[in-house]
């Protein structure tokens, strides 16, 4: 559903004959502007590309599975640790 705030913003679209007369035809049957069917359909399609982005849903299983993760320590890595404390090129000569 689109909302009701002012609109200020333009898109531009070039398209040929044949795609325009299909969306008016489409628009048509919904009782839409042309305007509104392609901004509902094409705001519809950025929610469903941006879903996973933004939410994700686990079943009672993974749920808890993800949650013991959270919960558990975290491991050891020695050689990260290591290499967090090797000194660098940018440090200072006397930092060795």
């Amino acid at each position: 559903m689109l909302n009701t705030q002012a609109r200020s913003s333009k898109l531009d679209l070039r398209l040929t004959p044949e795609a325009k007369a299909r969306l008016s035809a489409a628009a048509r049957e919904r009782h839409q502007s042309v305007s509104q069917f392609v901004l509902s359909g094409a705001l519809e399609r950025a929610d469903e590309t941006l879903a996973d982005r933004q939410h994700f849903g686990l079943d009672a299983e993974h749920w808890s599975a993800f949650m013991a993760a959270l919960e558990r320590p975290p491991r050891g890595l020695p050689r990260l640790e290591r290499l967090l404390h090797e000194p660098t090129p940018f440090d200072p000569p006397d930092a060795a």
